[in-house]
């Protein structure tokens, strides 16, 4: 058998059967009909060869109003919680509101404005692969979404989060060379510890940083930005100043709120900070933070 993933491992057969294994606590665990849908969309990006076109997906009704749900709440957090840059690149993005857009879709929306576009993926994807494909302006993407009984919350990464998430923020010129920069970063990062180094801090700044806009915390993560519940309890966080060292070493768990957080003054300092750390970060930088820890 063939386990690709972390949380939710898709897990292939001799047989060529297809199956997400859900934990015990997850919301979908005990509705057969949703992990019928899940094993039914991993098999779809299993077999997804790049360069062709991306597997189509028709979701039910009842998938397309928890994106539409979720949307909704998310939108009224976002004028209220994400940063000026978020809400300018997500309304030049355009994402539909009330169905969930394919992949293709969501791809020819942005590739216009940044060059960037999407690649299924059943699972997590290795870090090596997932970061390094940031590269060649690739963004690797479930296309599952999440069970119907906890629309607010998912203990993994869904369609809403790669899309409203990471999506909205790839359409922001400034971020998008970030992603190019942690790409290029991971060819400097052949070490097994500079990559779980450099993992983290991606964690800490693109899928859960946040920025002050006059001492208010402002979101500028993915992470938070596509949770209802993070948008509604970022702020309680401990809030502690960007430090990258202390990013990588930070413990977090992918299944609960965030509860530390790292910020930066300002959006312009959000820029400059993170594209000078990513531009120089490799092999190099991991075993001099190392030698002095």
């Amino acid at each position: 058998m063939e386990s690709r993933g972390g949380y939710s491992p898709v897990i292939t057969s001799a047989d060529g059967s297809v199956e997400v294994h859900l934990e015990v606590d997850h919301p979908g665990f005990s509705d057969p009909l949703y992990r019928q849908r899940r094993n039914n969309i991993a098999r779809l990006s299993l077999n997804y060869v790049p360069g062709d076109p991306i597997p189509y997906v028709e979701y039910s009704d009842i998938e397309h109003s928890v994106w539409a749900v979720v949307s909704k709440e998310l939108s009224s957090r976002h004028d209220q919680f994400a940063n000026d840059a978020y809400r300018g690149a997500k309304a030049s993005l355009q994402l539909p509101t009330e169905s969930i857009p394919q992949l293709s879709d969501v791809s020819k929306l942005l590739e216009p404005l940044t060059g960037f576009t999407y690649q299924p993926v059943a699972g997590l994807a290795p870090l090596r692969e997932f970061y390094g494909s940031f590269a060649r302006r690739c963004f690797f993407s479930t296309q599952y979404i999440r069970h119907s009984s906890v629309p607010q919350y998912t203990p993994e990464p869904d369609i809403i989060h790669e899309v409203v998430g990471h999506a909205n923020q790839l359409a922001d010129p400034k971020i998008a060379e970030i992603y190019l920069a942690v790409g290029e970063s991971v060819k400097r990062s052949e070490t097994p510890g500079a990559l779980e180094f450099l993992s983290r801090v991606f964690w800490f700044t693109l899928e859960f940083g946040v920025v002050l806009d006059h001492g208010v915390p402002k979101a500028y993560g993915a992470g938070i930005l596509s949770s209802v519940g993070e948008l509604d309890t970022f702020q309680s966080a401990t809030i502690l100043p960007l430090d990258f060292v202390e990013m990588g070493r930070e413990q977090y768990d992918i299944t609960k709120f965030q509860p530390v957080l790292f910020s930066l003054g300002s959006e312009a300092e959000m820029y400059d900070r993170l594209l000078e750390f990513y531009s120089i970060y490799g092999d190099d930088y991991f075993e001099q933070i190392s030698a002095v820890a």
